[in-house]
């Protein structure tokens, strides 16, 4: 009798497993690189023949949004990122990601630069470096080059004055 039970109650278990997996937030992922030192990279700025390393962003706080030409959700961001840097003083790097220069400089004159620094990662070993899984995401390094914060997909204003503009203030960062 109780054989016939068991089918139904493995059945039951992975209904309760699939509710409950449906119910999380993909974007909520935590990301495993929050409060460690932020991966090393040394890589070409776009249209220059120069590198940027995060070596060089020691001692300051910094924005690393990871984007591409081809990403449509990063085009609904990108003009609320044109607007936010011109009203703050944050160094915002972007980091294009699986794109050719040529795409990226296009969609950039196109759409407006916010960024301080655009790196390209055409390869997208960087990507890796920073466990990113899609584009766009974005991260709140510090001072120290520690990863305080992680957005996965793209920003809203919402997230900006909710989770972004707090933060920013707590690295003592000038509005």
């Amino acid at each position: 009798m109780n054989k016939q039970w068991l089918p139904i109650g493995i059945f039951s278990l992975l209904v309760a497993f699939l509710a409950i997996g449906l119910t999380l937030n993909p974007k909520e992922v935590p990301s495993p690189l929050i409060g460690k030192p932020a991966p090393d990279f040394t890589l070409p700025l776009l249209k220059q023949t120069q590198t940027l390393s995060t070596r060089e962003l020691q001692g300051r706080v910094w924005l690393l949004n990871v984007w591409a030409s081809w990403c449509s959700s990063c085009k609904q961001e990108h003009a609320l990122l044109v607007r936010f840097a011109q009203n703050h003083t944050l160094t915002m790097v972007g980091l294009n990601y699986k794109d050719t220069p040529l795409e990226a400089q296009n969609w950039l004159d196109a759409l407006g630069n916010p960024y301080t620094f655009v790196v390209q990662d055409q390869t997208g070993q960087a990507g890796i470096d920073w466990g990113v899984y899609g584009v766009p995401e974005t991260f709140v390094i510090d001072a120290t080059g520690i990863i305080r914060h992680k957005f996965t997909g793209p920003l809203t204003q919402k997230r900006l004055d909710d989770e972004l503009r707090p933060l920013l203030k707590t690295l003592e960062v000038s509005e």
